[in-house]
């Protein structure tokens, strides 16, 4: 089978500035968008991986090993019931967090 190319001419196209920024305005909020849903997806990973920790650290038999903690670069040793209490308030604050993210699509939707 033989296809035919068709030649199309390109006209140009006038935009008006009023259609321009509306343009523009929805490329910024889409890219808006997609950026918080990334987000979105980030903060489940890490509240999964809070979950997960916490999860291990009640399996542990031995209350007297010290667990190292992550805060910034550096990893602290406490104790079972310190990190799981960490653990705890570091998950309330990826809720919150993720909850504002949440908030944020519900305005650019």
């Amino acid at each position: 089978m033989a296809t035919t190319a068709k030649t199309v001419a390109v006209e140009d196209v006038n935009v008006t500035f009023e259609d321009q920024q509306k343009i523009n305005k929805f490329a910024r909020s889409t890219s808006r968008m997609t950026e918080l849903k990334d987000e979105i997806e980030a903060k489940k990973k890490s509240l999964q991986n809070l979950e997960d920790a916490s999860d291990d650290i009640m399996m542990m038999d031995d209350d007297a090993l010290l667990i190292p903690y992550q805060i910034g670069d550096v990893f602290i040793s406490h104790t079972q019931d310190e990190t799981q209490e960490m653990l705890e308030a570091a998950k309330v604050w990826m809720i919150e967090r993720f909850l504002i993210v949440l908030y944020l699509v519900t305005i650019y939707s």
